[in-house]
């Protein structure tokens, strides 16, 4: 896995930063999209320059993605890009709901989604490469009135249609779908939650399966005590 350099958006806290740290360890480059610089900028500072680079980039502007993955690619040629960047519900259900928020979250969770992957595809195709989405328990279950798990309903349905395109030229497509994690997604810790480095070892999972398989879904909940 050395010498091969992956994209990840939401990579300032996280998944996106705890998959950053153990890619690097294992040999590879990472190019680090987030709207967040200073963050991203003391996390290269901390993998080391030679090893990761900080990308500005809004994931639900379309000029701000095709810059995010041309300077990706400047960095190495893309082996693997993990459309990671995601926004959560401010007040559950429907009724309740907050319009500017599910607005936010369609943008981000379907939109900045779509984006990633077409501006990603040309590269992966190139080197034969793999896609990884971020999906959740939400989007494998029924949440009452969530908008939040209909945008990771539509995460997993897109990644199987994905990896139906990909495969016509040798690529791989996975969704990593956790349970609970705790990160900053959330307001408050939430204990006994799955980490966000439980979740970082889910994606290596499927990036080391030798590349005749594609590991379609990785779905990982936390053992509750």
């Amino acid at each position: 896995m050395t010498d091969r350099t992956m994209l990840i958006t939401g990579a300032s806290t996280g998944i996106g930063a705890a998959t950053a740290r153990l890619l690097a360890e294992k040999g590879w480059r990472v190019a680090l999209a987030a709207r967040s610089t200073e963050k991203l900028s003391d996390l290269v500072s901390e993998i080391g320059p030679e090893k990761a680079r900080a990308i500005a980039c809004d994931v639900t502007d379309e000029a701000s993605v095709a810059s995010a993955v041309a300077q990706a690619a400047a960095f190495g040629p893309l082996h693997a890009v993990f459309a990671n960047a995601g926004l959560g519900a401010t007040v559950p259900g429907s009724e309740n709901g907050e319009t500017g928020n599910w607005r936010a979250m369609i943008d981000t969770n379907v939109w900045g989604l779509c984006l990633t992957v077409k501006h990603a595809l040309p590269h992966l195709h190139e080197t034969r490469g793999h896609m990884l989405l971020t999906g959740s328990q939400a989007g494998r279950t029924h949440m009452k009135g969530s908008v939040y798990g209909a945008t990771k309903w539509f995460v997993h349905g897109y990644a199987q249609n994905l990896r139906l395109e990909m495969n016509e030229w040798g690529g791989r497509c996975t969704v990593i779908a956790p349970g609970m994690v705790d990160t900053p997604f959330f307001d408050e810790p939430k204990p006994g939650a799955l980490t966000a480095e439980d979740v970082a070892r889910a994606v290596v999972h499927a990036l080391e399966q030798p590349a005749r398989v594609n590991t379609g879904e990785v779905f990982l909940t936390p053992i509750m005590e």
